[in-house]
């Protein structure tokens, strides 16, 4: 099989559906990818996070390199080995991290030194390093190192993180293509930065068709803007990149967020919405989030969601998710995250399946009335 290809099969409006093909598999676009930060899809085994649906999942770069440490994956075999997931990863930059997590960070052309908020160990980030990392890890979908500012920053400050991500793109453009084997068998994707500014998108979005990469993010979103500002942003970043390269809209979101970005002519998404709500006790379902926490579940023998075919549907109640999630059990988590992986999932072959029937807005517009109609 090649390195990377992506194949478009049907597109409805803005829309697309098709496949990306890699050595280690297949990806089905629109896609999902559980977010597996520790080299886990926390309280999910791999086999059970491919039987929900999944293609691919995200590993991260920050987390990894400083617990166990990329060099130490590297001797044992590679991040698919070590935890048992053998499909396509794609792994991230750190960048976010590095500036959402550490303590404290000082940003230069260089890089960014950080703080561990383990041990206070200090680390340096690069996009040299970043693509070192990633290729120790053995990703398969490699994410160019950026800088992100908020959204709330004053234009300059945006635009000179904007031109330095783009310098630092370049960078990483050529530190991945110096991987050897890696270079030769898994792929780089850019990140366009620019916050809600589109002609900062726009001049982001030119320079990184000029590196030219397999694939593109969208960055600096889901960063607290607030859904409208999302999808104005997302009316017009998408066309500004590659028609036929994927499109990544980075750490989104909610199952209405993912919705309307496909609309919008998105093929990629990771979150950890549905796995850190699932530990928390939220479940998402046709009819809208559900808090399993609540009292009204204590004897409710009806499944978590009644359209939803899961194995955690189909085989206990709300009762007993509610008792298990009271009670802190392990198990709830457990199940709890299993149902939602599995609700993502199969929004994603839904949409999938209106794309390619040309159906797409009446099946968003049906969703759309459920999800948000059933609140309670």
């Amino acid at each position: 099989m090649s390195r990377f290809t992506f194949t478009i099969h049907a597109t409805d409006g803005k829309a697309r559906t098709g496949t990306i093909a890699m050595q280690r598999g297949e990806i089905r676009t629109p896609a999902f990818m559980p977010v597996g930060t520790a080299a886990t899809v926390k309280a999910m085994k791999p086999r059970d996070v491919r039987a929900s649906g999944a293609d691919i999942i995200l590993g991260n770069t920050y987390h990894l390199m400083l617990r166990p440490t990329a060099e130490r994956i590297d001797r044992l075999g590679g991040l698919h080995r070590f935890m048992g997931w053998e499909r396509p990863i794609l792994t991230d930059s750190g960048g976010y991290q590095v500036m959402s997590l550490s303590d404290l960070t000082k940003r230069s052309e260089e890089g960014i030194v950080f703080k561990s908020h383990l041990d206070g160990s200090r680390h340096l980030l690069s996009p040299e390093r970043s693509m070192e990392i990633q290729r120790l890890l053995g990703s398969n979908i490699v994410m160019a190192f950026d800088e992100l500012v908020p959204t709330t920053s004053t234009r300059e400050v945006q635009a000179a993180a904007m031109e330095r991500s783009m310098r630092w793109a370049k960078r990483s453009r050529d530190a991945f293509d110096a991987g050897g084997d890696h270079a030769a068998n898994n792929a780089l994707f850019g990140i366009q930065q620019g916050a809600l500014d589109q002609e900062l998108r726009k001049a982001s979005a030119d320079a990184l068709l000029d590196i030219g990469f397999d694939g593109y993010a969208v960055g600096g979103l889901a960063v607290g803007e607030g859904q409208e500002a999302m999808f104005g942003v997302l009316d017009y970043a998408p066309g500004q990149l590659d028609a036929a390269k994927p499109r990544y809209l980075m750490g989104v979101g909610k199952p209405d967020d993912i919705v309307g970005a496909v609309e919008r002519g998105i093929d990629m998404f990771d979150c950890v919405l549905p796995t850190r709500s699932g530990r928390t006790g939220q479940g998402f379902t046709a009819n809208g989030p559900v808090n399993i926490r609540n009292a009204k579940f204590a004897e409710d023998q009806e499944p978590l969601d009644a359209q939803c075919g899961c194995p955690v549907c189909a085989n206990w109640s709300r009762a007993y998710l509610h008792h298990l999630v009271r009670s802190g059990e392990i198990l709830g988590a457990m199940l709890m995250t299993e149902h939602n992986l599995h609700f993502y999932q199969s929004l994603m072959a839904d949409l999938r399946a209106a794309i390619a029937k040309g159906q797409l807005a009446a099946f968003a517009n049906a969703f759309r009335a459920q999800y948000y109609g059933n609140r309670g």
